[in-house]
């Protein structure tokens, strides 16, 4: 009897043992992924800097006069007057703010008022982020 029960617990040890391995085997690939992913998200970020760095280059006002006095013979760029800015308040009404008629009631006789139907609010300032490249 100690025999039959020392090859069931030498079987149990052996089932534990590749189970382990395998476990073990299973969390290092998953490191090794964790560690290329995070490799790949460090040269993302690195992209992400040198073109928000490109960008304030090509961007500088500087840069930009010279350009437009290089090429204005070509370009005929003219400066913004102030009056043709608008706000986008002074818009015309979207579409959906457009007021739709309803249909009179036949039994009521009363007149149909006009719906209006209320548009998302504008806002005033974009999302864009401008300023110095961190």
């Amino acid at each position: 009897m100690l025999r039959t029960f020392d090859l069931i617990l030498v079987g149990v040890m052996t089932a534990a043992a590749a189970l382990t391995y395998t476990i073990k085997h299973r969390a290092e690939l998953k490191l090794e992924e964790v560690h290329r992913l995070e490799a790949e998200i460090k040269l993302e970020k690195d992209t992400i800097d040198l073109l928000k760095a490109d960008w304030a280059l090509q961007s500088q006002p500087n840069r930009l006069e010279r350009l437009v006095n290089n090429y204005n013979s070509e370009l005929q760029l003219q400066p913004t007057v102030s009056t043709s800015l608008v706000h986008a308040k002074e818009l015309p009404m979207l579409k959906s703010q457009v007021p739709v008629p309803e249909v009179a009631d036949a039994k009521s006789g009363a007149k149909p008022k006009a719906k209006v139907v209320p548009a998302k609010p504008v806002e005033d300032e974009d999302d864009m982020a401008t300023g110095s490249v961190e």
